[in-house]
């Protein structure tokens, strides 16, 4: 069969597949985001406690994550357009779903399925994009402008999502996926070019162990807010995620076509990249939840003016995720990738000293620049350094590890910071003590993600140039010395 490369484009396409496909990655994005400052509204309106609450938000993060990297074997076997089409209109539907859910339990299922759709359409997008765009230069801007549109989706979300729920309803906000997913599935097949389906097998096997193991963990993570973590009900939750993530490494050893290469993590580099992208989500989740919970519940903030509140932080990121392709042509990507965690931590060690007598502009505002440009900073290399050195029969695969360290540390991140947040201090503790508790713990999960980075990423990064210097010096045919002869001369 042929193989599953894209052809590289030709330079009139270029702009049209990168729109498509940057356009239905930030709309799976930005639904990651949309629903926190609509969560006040959706908590009256559903009666939801406090933990149950989260599930709005873990069940489209638990099923992405879960999902991902059967989803990305399906773009290998089954051609990534197809499946990228197939991706958004499953997407689109569950959003149609969730904008009519009317009750709690129907809002959790359907962002469930919505978390399904997403799971098909981001790794499609990724190995579409890295695809179809030659190594150097133009690759470098795609991946960019990538980073920049995970960062933005998270941030535009949170605008789009605070004026939808003041203005219309937080319903309006899933149900314009609709037009835009239809307007994507109509462009898609005339400009995204298709990859040829191939033999191979599904590994359900993978995918059910997967998916158990993450779903267990983060179910056990929150069920110890309310039971505690030596409950029977979370050890065995935690217990039966552990076995099960065991279980997914012994039968990916086994697999004849598995949804996870186990040689994908011979490379520190990417070991060291899923490792910081996990921990880096699980506190910038952590951020958005916290922080707009702050704005509406202390600082009385209305929906529209909490998303407004991450202004700040949405141009700055923009415009550094903008600067990437330079500033990684002149310094390398590990500079950028190690300076953005360090001051994202810093922003959020800041915004973690926030007080019942703080305000936006000296408590919020400016922690948000700094953790704004640390994620303009951060993404596109982290992306990069995810994908690096990765055969074009593993695009599929590597591509879903990403995003499934993505969604995992998501979950599971928002998972823990709730969990610490409802132990901290005394029951008298007020949600401004929460949630700067939270915010410490997001401070602690960066701290660990900046030592991931200079642990693995950096070290193995110069070693890898200081080989290819040497490779290449002995390329280089070296100047005759004065008095000295060459062959060509005899």
């Amino acid at each position: 069969m042929a193989t599953t490369d894209v052809p590289t484009p030709r330079p009139s396409n270029a702009a049209a597949i990168l729109a498509i496909v940057l356009l239905g990655y930030f709309m799976i994005l930005m639904d990651a985001s949309i629903i926190f400052t609509a969560l006040p509204t959706i908590r009256a309106a559903m009666g939801f406690s406090a933990t149950g609450l989260s599930w709005v938000q873990d069940a489209y993060t638990l099923v992405f994550g879960g999902l991902l990297l059967l989803g990305a074997r399906a773009g290998d076997l089954l051609g990534r357009r197809r499946v990228f089409v197939a991706g958004l209109a499953l997407f689109a539907a569950a959003s149609l779903l969730v904008g009519a859910a009317p009750a709690g339990w129907w809002l959790i299922a359907a962002r469930a399925v919505q978390g399904a759709g997403a799971a098909i359409v981001a790794p499609s997008s990724l190995s579409l994009l890295t695809a179809s765009f030659p190594e150097g230069r133009a690759r470098s801007r795609a991946v960019a402008w990538y980073g920049a549109t995970a960062g933005l989706g998270a941030s535009l979300g949170l605008v789009i999502g605070g004026a939808l729920t003041q203005w219309v309803s937080w319903r309006a906000g899933f149900v314009i996926n609709v037009p835009i997913g239809a307007a994507m599935i109509a462009l898609a097949p005339r400009f995204l070019p298709e990859t040829s389906s191939r033999r191979g097998h599904f590994d359900l096997t993978g995918a059910v162990t997967a998916t158990l193991g993450v779903g267990a963990i983060v179910f056990g993570t929150i069920r110890a807010a309310e039971s505690g973590w030596t409950s029977p009900v979370t050890v065995a939750a935690l217990l039966t995620g552990a076995l099960s993530l065991v279980g997914l490494i012994v039968g990916e050893r086994r697999a004849r076509q598995p949804i996870m290469p186990l040689r994908l993590f011979g490379s520190r580099v990417r070991v060291g990249a899923y490792l910081a992208r996990l921990l880096y989500m699980g506190a910038m989740i952590g951020f958005f939840y916290f922080t707009t919970q702050f704005l509406q519940g202390v600082l009385g903030f209305s929906s529209f003016q909490a998303g407004l509140a991450f202004f700040p932080m949405t141009i700055v990121n923009f415009v550094v995720a903008m600067a990437i392709p330079r500033l990684t042509t002149r310094f390398g990507q590990m500079v950028p990738l190690t300076v953005g965690v360090a001051l994202t931590l810093l922003g959020m060690i800041w915004l973690s000293r926030v007080h019942a007598g703080s305000s936006y502009l000296d408590a919020i505002a400016g922690p948000m620049v700094l953790i704004g440009a640390g994620q303009g900073l951060a993404f596109a290399p982290l992306t990069s350094a995810g994908i690096t050195g990765v055969d074009a029969r593993d695009a599929g695969a590597a591509s879903g590890l990403v995003n499934t360290f993505h969604q995992f540390g998501m979950a599971l991140g928002l998972g823990l910071l709730v969990t610490v947040a409802a132990h901290s201090g005394t029951e008298s503790a007020t949600p401004t003590e929460h949630v700067a508790t939270a915010l410490t713990a997001g401070s602690i999960l960066l701290a660990a993600c900046l030592v991931t980075v200079a642990g693995l990423i950096v070290p193995a990064r110069h070693a890898t140039a200081r080989v290819a210097i040497r490779v290449t010096s002995k390329r280089i045919p070296q100047k005759p010395q004065p008095g000295t002869t060459t062959l060509a001369n005899n």
